[in-house]
């Protein structure tokens, strides 16, 4: 009968909207590894392509109890597709809790010239105003504030030992407690995450490159990203960016580091060749000089990444607060 006719019988199935694939991409971002920078481009690409950017107002949480991760991946899964969901957090198993695992990405940096980077911001900022500093650590002593690199590392201060210093590989391995701790298990685990559930894990030294495979991957989110990159105003606000009084230890110290960090240059070496493979396979060259040598043999220069914003991680800011003040 005519008079019992719906919607459906007239016009058939509301028009669904069609999502790219992946529609769910989650930035676990590593802190000091340029992850500001890419959330500026992100702003500017979610309002170009009309994707959902999900960012978080919580930079010093990256370690979460069970009801913790189980509200988060709530919280993300309902999220309106196609997203990107970005925050200072190690890795989330959403399968664990029955959601469907998003797609990761995330960037990485050589981890002493990261751990420099880290160590010269939060005592004195950037380019953008040397008073920064003073908000983010207001109650840093002024001897920590000024305490020698070189002192820190050869006295063993707690900001420049371990486990101080095994910072990337927990965003890769994940929220179990052993992801903490220096070692194999953790560094194995991380390794295996990276080839199950990241589609990229870029290197910032060569973000560039980093860039055109994103575009390459998800041009839902990404595409025109190097363009952008390279538009001077752009180019201009990383310069503010700089971290300010920076030096380089002395190559003793520097030694000391490396030993110190030998898990994390493992993982660093491994996401390197993987990264040059994927850009061996789409024909983008590596423009390296000559070829490094193990950290063992070499001392780097590292102050060779420029240096992007990045939010502290309040919690760790907390932690050496109280050690200094013992």
């Amino acid at each position: 009968f005519v008079g019992n006719s719906t919607y459906l019988d007239d016009h058939g199935p509301p028009p669904q909207k069609v999502l790219p694939f992946p529609s769910q991409v989650v930035y676990n971002r590593v802190g000091k590894c340029g992850s500001r920078t890419v959330v500026l481009l992100l702003r500017i690409l979610s309002e170009k392509h009309g994707f959902n950017l999900v960012t978080s107002d919580i930079h010093n949480k990256t370690r979460l109890t069970k009801n913790e991760q189980m509200e988060l991946i709530k919280n993300i899964s309902t999220a309106e597709q196609p997203y990107l969901f970005t925050r200072h957090v190690h890795f989330l198993n959403f399968s664990r809790f029955g959601g469907d695992q998003p797609v990761y990405i995330n960037i990485i940096r050589d981890p002493v010239s990261r751990f420099l980077s880290n160590y010269f911001f939060r005592r004195f900022g950037d380019w953008r105003g040397e008073q920064n500093h003073m908000i983010r650590t207001p109650n840093m002593r002024q001897e920590e504030r000024y305490l020698d690199i070189n002192v820190c590392i050869l006295e063993n201060y707690p900001e420049c030992s371990n486990p101080r210093l095994f910072y990337i590989i927990p965003y890769f391995c994940g929220q179990h407690p052993r992801c903490r701790e220096p070692g194999e298990w953790a560094l194995e685990r991380a390794k295996l995450n990276v080839n199950e559930n990241f589609l990229l894990v870029g290197i910032l030294e060569e973000l560039e490159d980093v860039l055109l495979l994103l575009e390459r991957f998800l041009p839902h989110y990404f595409k025109d990203v190097l363009s952008i990159y390279k538009n001077p105003e752009h180019r201009k606000l990383g310069n503010l960016t700089v971290t300010v009084k920076k030096t380089v230890p002395s190559p003793e110290a520097i030694q000391i580091l490396y030993q110190r960090m030998r898990y994390e240059y493992e993982f660093y070496y491994y996401v390197k060749e993987q990264f040059h493979l994927l850009k061996r396979k789409f024909g983008l060259k590596s423009h390296i000089r000559k070829p490094r040598p193990r950290p063992e043999f070499f001392i780097p220069s590292p102050l060779e990444t420029e240096e992007p914003i990045d939010d502290e991680e309040e919690d760790d800011e907390k932690w050496l607060e109280d050690i200094y003040k013992r």
